[in-house]
């Protein structure tokens, strides 16, 4: 009666030891390792994202650079070129001075102005001396304070032969712009052609305080102050 409880017991170790070295079949055998180029963003460390995907807070940040300060353009004024002027040591670094300046003396302010100038200068072109001065008889009526249409007239004028109307136009000139160093030089020459030696070199004299460079001047006013003053200038 004793042996039944032992068998019992012996069958319940055998049981229990073939148990605990057999793995559970329901365990999930566990998933091989993706390398990291083939895990999705979501998994990778933020060391290794893409900035795109990085917060703005943890981007990194570039290296503060000193922003220089924008320098703003000089805008050369008839001052300026003047003073250039009075520097220059011959005609060639003269003359791209001289070529500033009477285009600042040119320009009107006015378009409509500008394209009559702009007209008057293609009939003139043309030899067609009717139509220029009556284009520009139209500036110094709308612009009678634009030096450069008396000066434009003037030249048309001594062309047609009337000195009287040049000289009136060009003494325009010089009152309403008396730096015009190429005016004063022709009003100059044509008080001298009519015998007003002193005032011709007084003018003459303003010409080249503006332009040293002034184009043969210098050497025809030492004639013509030996002739007014008696001496050499």
């Amino acid at each position: 009666m004793r042996a039944a409880p032992v068998l019992a017991i012996l069958i319940v170790a055998a049981w229990t030891a073939g148990s605990a070295g057999a793995a559970p079949a329901d365990k999930p055998a566990a998933k091989p390792a993706l390398p990291k180029s083939e895990l999705p963003q979501s998994e990778l460390p933020k060391s290794e994202l893409p900035k795109s995907e990085l917060p703005k807070s943890e981007l990194p940040k570039p290296d503060a650079q000193p922003q220089k300060p924008v320098q703003p353009k000089k805008v050369v004024s008839e001052e300026d070129l003047f003073a250039q002027l009075a520097k220059a040591q011959s005609r060639e670094d003269a003359k791209p001075i001289e070529d500033k300046l009477l285009a600042m003396f040119r320009a009107s302010g006015s378009a409509s102005v500008d394209l009559l100038m702009n007209r008057a200068e293609v009939a003139a072109a043309a030899h067609d001396r009717k139509m220029a001065r009556k284009i520009l008889d139209s500036v110094t009526d709308i612009a009678p304070g634009y030096a450069e249409g008396w000066h434009a007239r003037a030249g048309l004028e001594t062309d047609s032969g009337d000195d009287t109307a040049a000289l009136v136009s060009l003494q325009k000139v010089v009152a309403l712009n008396p730096r015009q160093f190429n005016a004063l030089s022709e009003l100059a020459g044509m008080l001298e052609d009519y015998g007003d030696k002193a005032g011709a070199l007084k003018l003459y004299r303003r010409a080249l305080a503006l332009d040293p460079q002034l184009d043969g001047i210098e050497r025809h006013m030492r004639g013509l102050a030996r002739e007014v003053e008696g001496q050499d200038i």
